[in-house]
Order: structure tokens, then C-alpha cells, then sequence
């Protein structure tokens, strides 16, 4: 809303100042800066509001070091994360831009998933929340919007030349995503997306059908779709099962979540993308304020999240996390580097996966179930073998840096 207001005052009255709020770095600046703010600030109040209400943790018990000091802690935290990043986007953001809005679904639609959860577990009594059916349906509803959106809708685009016009004496620098409205409208619509290691660095879902018939390629969202309906799930469940020990969840997401940032600023400037030889999306950009936001409200919720924690973001956080990270992944067409940026998530889920199915299987083989690991998720594994959980998540911490570098790093590396 500030965005409109400045600019209408920057093409109007030349009022000084009001020109900073074309520059997505300054807005960005603006957005984290006020939902640290948010986070930090208010967040103390809702966790007091919470307590108020009595929306504590149940714990179940499962023999692990400090897991009944937990017992009562407040939960359905993760509102500090979705409000401290909301007002921001809606302040600073260019609210018609679709992926700006696309991400604002996917905040409340994933949000309001959680939060139902949330809300069975603590107010109903029951420990099972929302069914497990109905998250799914959730999680897929939202990935038919996100994969139809960016399929069928015109102002979702990637560049479709090389070639951008020389500098001259009347050309500025600007971190703008608009370098000119001739060029930035240059794009195509197209299903591809980034992959690492190859050639190029691009990848056409269309080519998964094309090569039956070169004619099929007007159904390749047959294709698109349940892939990106796929990653949503994958993602969002992902980030639901780190979420296990204080601080885990909200440190590691807020690593990827910046790598994505990088990856939304440099695809969206036409200049940087061409030098970096990475693809163009036009008007991706302005995913950079929310992102911004996001983190910064991950990181005030930190504050309050770190050992031992002051209170839990429940599934209206962690859902809602993995939601926005698989958004914005596909979003940059960086989906594919998601087992890299986001293997923290990966491998959690790949625990439980081959935990449940190892068990199943030798169950099955010898009358009694075995297991891999002491305890899954993978976190609960190294609980279980006495590591402190403050050291479990520094290290996880630690490997999730690690994995962004490499991300970054597999852009150049053909």
C-alpha cells in the first residue's frame, strides 16, 4: 500500500524520498526490518495472549531427555510468523504482482490448514488434529492453484532472448525488476525450469510428453501440474516433520528461504541474470519483499523459539513454511534444486519413510518389527542417543549453510 502511495506522490508533487520506494533493495530492507519488529515485538504479546488462552503443548511420552518441561508450552505460534510477514508484503509490496499474490494465498490457504490442526489438537482434545486425509487435500487444492497459476496465467513468463540492449547515456543501473517495460514484457510462457549439472542448466517438462508427439505440447500442465501438486506436499510435510526440536524448524527454513531470495532477486533483474547467464523471470522480483519479510519473521520468532523454547509455531507454522518454500521454488524455477537447498527436509522425511517401511518389511519377515534408527524423524535419533537438542540443531544449522552454498554454487558448475 506504501508502494502506491510514494509512487503516486514520486509522479505527482517530485515529493524527495519517494523515488526510494522503486528500488525492490530498499523495500526489502523496509519489510525485514518491520517484521523483525513484528516478531520480536508483538510476537511477546501473542505468546502471552496464547498463555492466556491456555493453548499449551500435550506431550506424549517418548522417553526423551526434557521432553516434559515442554509440557504446557504455548503452541500455534506460528501466527507471529504469518502476521509479522503479512503486514510488510501489504505495506511495501506491489500487490497486483502475481507472484506477490500467489504467495499470499499460499500463506493463508496453508495457514488456515494448520490452524485447523492446531485447533482440533488443543480445543477438541484430540491429539490426531485434522485428519491426515484432509491435509492432503489441502496440500493438493493448493498445488492445482500454484501449477494452473503458473501454466495458464499470461503474466507469468521467462525470457525468451539473450540479448539485452546496450547501456547508453540515458540508461541508469537500477536494482529495479523493470530494467524497461520492452524488455521486461519480452518472455514466453514455457514449463521450464533449472536443473543442475547439465548443460544450459534448463529443463522442459514438455519434453516428458513431447516425445511421443511434438503436437502434445499444449498438454504438458498434464505433466506440470501433478508435479508441482507434488512438491507442495512433499515440501510442506517436510518442514511439518522438522519441526521436532526448539529452534530446528524456523532456523533451517530461514536459510533456504534468504538462498531463495538470492535466486528471486538475481532471476528478476534482467542484467544480473544475463551476466550470471541464469534464466530471466520477468517480475519474479518482487517475490524479494515477501521473502525479506518472511525471514525476518522467522528469525523474531527465533527469539522465542531458540532452547528452550517460549513457544511452538504447531502445524499453522511448519505447514504453512514448507507451503511458501515450495512456492517460491517453483516460482524462481529452482524446484529441482529442492533435495540440495531444502535436504534437511529430505532427509527427515526420508527417515520416517524408511523407518515405516523397514519396520513393515521385517515385520512381515520375522514376526517383529525392527528399526534403523532409534527414533525417526532424524533429530529423534540423535536424542535418543543422549546429543543435547541445542547441539542437534546448531549442527543441522550448520549442514542447511552448507547445502545453500551448494546450491548456489550448482548454478555454475555445467
Amino acid at each position: 500500500m506504501l508502494y502506491y502511495l510514494f509512487d503516486y506522490l514520486d509522479r505527482n508533487y517530485q515529493v524527495p524520498g519517494a523515488g526510494l520506494f522503486e528500488f525492490i533493495s530498499f523495500r526489502s530492507a523496509m519489510a525485514i526490518i518491520l517484521s523483525l519488529g513484528i516478531s520480536t515485538i508483538y510476537g511477546k504479546k501473542i505468546i502471552n495472549y496464547l498463555l492466556k488462552k491456555q493453548v499449551g503443548e500435550s506431550v506424549r511420552d517418548l522417553g526423551l531427555q526434557g521432553q516434559s518441561e515442554k509440557a504446557g508450552t504455548p503452541t500455534m505460534g506460528g501466527i507471529i510468523i504469518i502476521v509479522a510477514t503479512l503486514i510488510p508484503v501489504l505495506l511495501f509490496a506491489k500487490l497486483d504482482n502475481i507472484y506477490v499474490i500467489l504467495l499470499i494465498v499460499t500463506t493463508l490457504w496453508m495457514g488456515a490448514i494448520g490452524f485447523i490442526d492446531d485447533y482440533i489438537k488443543i480445543f477438541k482434545k484430540d491429539k490426531q488434529g485434522l485428519k491426515g486425509i484432509f491435509k492432503v487435500i489441502g496440500q493438493v487444492g493448493l498445488g492445482l492453484i500454484v501449477g494452473g497459476t503458473m501454466y495458464f496465467h499470461p503474466g507469468i513468463t521467462v525470457k525468451e532472448e539473450t540479448n539485452i540492449p546496450a547501456f547508453t547515456e540515458n540508461t541508469e543501473f537500477v536494482d529495479q525488476v523493470e530494467f524497461s517495460s520492452e524488455v521486461s514484457n519480452r518472455g514466453k510462457k514455457s514449463t521450464t525450469t533449472t536443473i543442475p549439472f547439465v548443460k544450459n542448466n534448463e529443463f522442459d517438462y514438455a519434453s516428458l510428453i513431447t516425445w511421443i508427439n511434438p503436437n502434445l505440447v499444449n498438454y504438458a500442465w498434464l505433466i506440470f501440474i501433478p508435479i508441482v501438486i507434488f512438491i507442495v506436499t512433499a515440501v510442506s510435510n517436510g518442514a511439518n516433520l522438522t519441526d521436532g526440536v526448539d529452534g530446528l524448524a524456523a532456523g533451517t527454513s530461514a536459510i533456504i528461504v534468504l538462498t531463495l531470495g538470492i535466486f528471486a532477486w538475481v532471476s528478476g533483474n534482467i542484467i544480473f541474470s544475463d551476466y550470471l547467464n541464469i534464466m530471466y523471470i520477468p517480475r519474479s522480483g518482487e517475490m524479494t519483499i515477501f521473502i525479506t519479510a518472511f525471514a525476518g519473521a522467522l528469525v523474531g520468532f527465533l527469539w522465542y523459539n531458540t532452547y528452550p523454547a517460549q513457544v511452538f509455531m504447531g502445524d499453522t507454522g511448519s505447514l504453512t513454511i514448507g507451503g511458501i518454500i515450495a512456492v517460491i521454488a517453483i516460482a524462481t524455477r529452482k524446484e529441482l534444486l529442492i533435495p540440495i537447498l531444502c535436504g534437511i527436509f529430505v532427509v527427515e522425511n526420508f527417515s520416517v519413510v524408511l523407518q515405516v517401511a523397514w519396520f513393515k518389511l521385517t515385520k512381515r519377515k520375522y514376526g517383529e518389527g525392527r528399526r534403523i534408527f532409534l527414533m525417526s524423524p532424524l533429530h529423534h535419533h540423535y536424542q535418543k542417543k543422549g546429543v543435547h537438542e541445542s547441539k542437534i540443531v546448531m549442527r543441522f544449522l550448520i549442514v542447511g549453510i552448507f547445502l545453500a552454498i551448494v546450491t548456489v554454487v550448482t548454478l555454475k558448475v555445467r
